[in-house]
């Protein structure tokens, strides 16, 4: 399978990548782990499979480790595929997907813990602003089946068929080589996480490329292994400065604006119910940081 090459990026990742290599090496597939500075037992769990790994010094985010793996495989069909992902099935299936006429790349069937398909999560359509106005605002917590969300969480998305999507998931996707050449890789620029995979297939869609969902490759998949190392100042730094750098390149200025309000106004909003609820300061802190992220996108038009 000299043709598919597999990327594991890590971070902190002991528990989850001793499965996640042994059914990736089971594929016969090219492989390579990039390590974004883990200060547990990932590295030796990588060397005693004997897999190639490049270990960074430091967390350079998971754009930029991507397009380290890209550069030293040699691969024509490159999966991304999470460390808390376990290959289930043969790739074949999203090779051939991939080499469909004005295909970029193709994404698999995502199951849970309990084998069940994660519908919202593994395919999803492009944000629209209405779409992270409402989730900046927590609306779609209050209602999460209103149709704006269930739209853009593609929750109409039948798992068992094979479809043309917008954009699949990151942590199981087969990308072709030539597409992330023309594209100029990952932005790294969406640091360290977050937005940097919906990012790439806009950019591929907006030159007239598509993806396509295979349901007959399949991953099991527990999901979010590394976020819960994350302080809740700085997952929620991350998360709303790339959803404000997605906005700022790929909506209208006004709309953008109305997205970095509805950044700020959430957080105002969230910093009041968490402080009262907890009778804690704290949540002021960790929600300031972000208005102040939105108020400078909103005067600037733009996150830098």
């Amino acid at each position: 399978m000299s043709d598919i090459g597999i990327i594991i990026v890590t971070y902190n990742s002991a528990v989850e990548i001793g499965p996640c290599l042994d059914a990736a090496l089971a594929t016969g597939a090219e492989l390579v782990v990039v390590d974004n500075a883990s200060h547990d037992g990932t590295i030796a769990e990588v060397a005693r499979r004997g897999v190639r790994l490049i270990a960074n010094s430091e967390n350079r985010g998971f754009a930029a480790a991507v397009n380290q793996g890209f550069l030293v495989l040699n691969s024509t069909h490159i999966l991304l595929l999470n460390p808390d992902a376990v290959v289930q099935s043969s790739l074949e299936p999203l090779r051939e997907a991939c080499d469909l006429p004005r295909t970029a790349g193709a994404g698999g069937q995502l199951l849970d813990r309990e084998g069940r398909p994660q519908v919202g999560f593994m395919v999803r359509r492009f944000p629209t602003p209405g779409a992270l106005i409402l989730e900046a605002l927590l609306l779609n917590r209050v209602w999460p089946d209103n149709p704006v969300n269930r739209r853009y969480r593609a929750l109409d998305l039948n798992p068992g068929r094979r479809s043309a999507v917008e954009q699949p998931a990151g942590a199981f996707l087969m990308v072709r080589r030539a597409v992330w050449e023309e594209l100029g890789g990952f932005d790294e620029g969406f640091h360290p996480l977050w937005f940097e995979d919906v990012d790439f297939c806009r950019r591929a869609a907006d030159r007239g490329y598509i993806f396509q969902y295979v349901p007959e490759a399949v991953g099991k998949h527990t999901g979010g292994h590394s976020i819960p190392q994350l302080s809740v100042e700085k997952r929620r730094v991350y998360w709303y400065g790339s959803l404000l750098r997605y906005s700022a390149r790929h909506f209208r200025p006004l709309a953008f604006r109305a997205v970095a309000l509805a950044v700020a106004a959430g957080s105002i909003l969230r910093a009041i119910v968490e402080s009262s609820t907890q009778l804690s300061l704290k949540p002021i802190a960790a929600n300031a940081s972000v208005v102040r992220l939105a108020g400078r996108g909103f005067w600037c038009g733009g996150t830098g």
